[in-house]
């Protein structure tokens, strides 16, 4: 087996991957559904900075896209984003299992890049709408290779290196020879590439806290550090910003913790991979029986592959074998964690949590967390190859793998099922975007509910203004779950919502600082537009929005220095990120250039 070929193929199988999950979304148009929302035009509020009334719960996510659509239109932005995030994950799980499982070579490196994306969580995480949280999670891989290089370089052959730590070659970082504050870059670059969304970056955290535990404690320092830098944006915005997290953490612990699948329990469907709290955002084979048989499909791989792993640990390297006991620990505590949530103390004591601990409400979304387990069970799934084909051909070994791991969830196909497909806004929406400035005062919604249902749309959504309009929308944020609030709106949405409840006085909105009211018709749901608006003459009226300007308005934003904070952390973050990138292809360029007549080694090195 020639290592060099396996990034080529890793890379075709990621591809593959994503095409195939992805296809609906390769036609034009723009996401809205559930959390994901993406317009062709977004913009730099305080609230894409995070600094606003709401918590910094897209924080820089909303500041990049709303960078990036200034320049390609937003809905590719978030498409191919979310495409990429696919890819790597592939490659970097694939990476890290050739790494501790040489042995299943090639074709084990493909099956765990497999079974990595194709598994509940990807498709669940898709019909939440959570695209960014999924690049956090396709970074673990590659975060966890990055940490162990780090370990293992620099300590001559007394210490780690000569453990064999990366012998694989594969696994490596593919710095090579590069400086050790080279691969300290690339690992800022990763941490804040997760970093996109707070969950991510806390994710990020995780496993390289755990891995440097196992492999060179030295390390933990450094990776606190690097990690602050890459988390700035959002703990900039927490301590500047006014939201808050959730009020009710006991109401927030039952409303999102583990839901258990068909026939599993809750340890079987953590083992799963599945659970997550929104029933709706589950693909069908998942809402029956067919659970149970899936989940034992997946779980048949992963335990025959970790025994096999397990039983071959003599042959591996120390500082190996001590990274997989890491992983297995991990993904065990997750698992246990997460099922625990699906009980009445585990939710009183997660409750409890995060009543207690400010910005816990992170924890609350529980089934989110299982995206640990993904790097042990990429892992299994190398093992499982390995074992499969001391019998049989590794194509059949993978066929079999495949056969098990892709059969029992076919609706992540095509957009899990149709489901995850573009949307096409109405004409109202780019004529309202085009008369409303940022510097005419805020926008008020009506209705004021934080859910939609649009007649263009096929489910629900949030709403798409505060992203679409260029002025600060003053969003409820209230989260009802089965009709119990979570998380209550924020102080300045309900006075709002309280003037427009009672017929929209012009002069009082203006004091609150409303210079725009936009009157959403949502089909059978429309409530009409406030008694007192109804009285003047919009600026804007269509079928889907009508828009009314209120005079003498007084124009309120966040503090300079906030916004000046918010501001630098971003740039700081995006520092890294292509800091780390230029690091990565200037180590593979000039590795290439010294070598010109052996391009493989390009392919061979570059797998950071």
């Amino acid at each position: 087996m020639t290592r060099m070929r396996v990034l080529p193929v890793l890379y075709l199988t990621g591809f593959v991957l994503a095409a195939v999950i992805l296809a609906p979304l390769a036609t034009p148009g723009h996401l809205l559904y559930r959390d994901a929302v993406s317009t062709p035009r977004s913009f730099v509020t305080d609230a894409a900075l995070g600094v606003g009334d709401l918590a910094p719960r897209a924080v820089p996510q909303d500041w990049f896209v709303a960078l990036a659509s200034s320049v390609v239109d937003g809905g590719i932005v978030v498409v191919v984003i979310l495409a990429a995030a696919l890819v790597f994950a592939a490659v970097g799980f694939g990476r890290l299992a050739f790494r501790l499982v040489p042995q299943g070579g090639r074709t084990g490196a493909v099956a765990a890049a497999v079974v990595s994306v194709w598994n509940p969580y990807v498709a669940e995480r898709l019909l939440q709408g959570h695209w960014s949280l999924l690049v956090g999670w396709a970074t673990l891989g590659w975060i966890i290779v990055g940490v162990a290089d780090l370990g293992s370089s620099g300590l001559g052959s007394s210490g780690l290196g000569s453990s064999g730590l990366g012998s694989s070659g594969l696994g490596s970082s593919g710095l090579g020879p590069s400086p050790r504050w080279v691969r300290w870059v690339q690992l800022a670059g990763l941490l804040a590439v997760a970093g996109l969304t707070p969950t991510g970056s806390v994710l990020a955290l995780i496993v390289a806290a755990v891995t440097a535990a196992a492999v060179a404690p030295r390390l933990l320092p450094g990776c606190a550090v690097v990690w602050l830098f890459s988390a700035s944006p959002w703990l900039v915005a927490a301590a500047a910003g006014s939201g808050s997290v959730t009020s009710d953490g006991t109401a927030g612990a039952r409303a999102f913790g583990l839901r258990s699948e068909p026939g599993l329990g809750p340890l079987g469907t953590a083992l799963g991979s599945g659970g997550i709290w929104n029933a709706d955002a589950v693909p069908a084979s998942r809402t029956m029986w067919w659970a149970a048989v899936a989940t034992a499909c997946l779980l048949v791989v992963i335990v025959v592959g970790l025994v096999g792993v397990w039983r071959s640990r003599a042959s591996m390297a120390v500082a190996d074998r001590r990274m997989l006991c890491a992983l297995g620990i991990l993904a065990a505590v997750t698992v246990v964690l997460v099922a625990l949530t699906a009980t009445g103390a585990g939710r009183t004591v997660l409750g409890a949590v995060i009543d207690a601990i400010p910005g816990a409400g992170l924890l609350r979304d529980a089934q989110k967390w299982l995206a640990l387990v993904t790097p042990l069970f990429a892992v299994g799934a190398a093992g499982a190859i390995a074992v499969f084909r001391r019998h049989v051909p590794s194509g059949f070994a993978l066929a079999v793998v495949g056969l098990l791991v892709v059969a029992p969830l076919p609706d992540l196909a095509w957009g899990v099922g149709g489901k995850v497909a573009p949307v096409h806004y109405p004409a109202d929406w780019q004529a309202v975007a085009a008369m409303v400035p940022a510097d005419r005062g805020a926008v008020a919604l009506w209705p004021s509910d934080t859910v939609r249902r649009y007649r263009f749309a096929d489910t629900v959504s949030l709403d798409p203004a505060a992203r679409m309009l260029a002025a600060p929308v003053i969003e409820s944020g209230e989260l009802r779950v089965d009709g119990v609030v979570v998380d209550p709106a924020a102080p300045d949405a309900q006075r709002v919502d309280a003037v427009l409840a009672t017929g929209g006085d012009p002069a009082e909105l203006a004091r609150l600082g409303v210079g725009w009211v936009l009157v959403e018709r949502t089909g059978s749901e429309d409530i009409g537009v406030p008694d007192d608006l109804a009285t003047r003459a919009p600026v804007f009226a269509g079928d889907d929005l009508v828009l009314f300007q209120i005079d003498g308005v007084r124009t309120e934003r966040a503090s300079s220095t906030a916004r000046a904070a918010a501001w630098t952390a971003h740039i700081v973050w995006l520092t890294l990120i292509v800091a780390g990138t230029g690091a990565v292809l200037g180590a593979a360029l000039g590795r290439y250039r010294k070598n010109p007549q052996r391009r493989s080694i390009f392919w061979r090195r570059s797998i950071s």
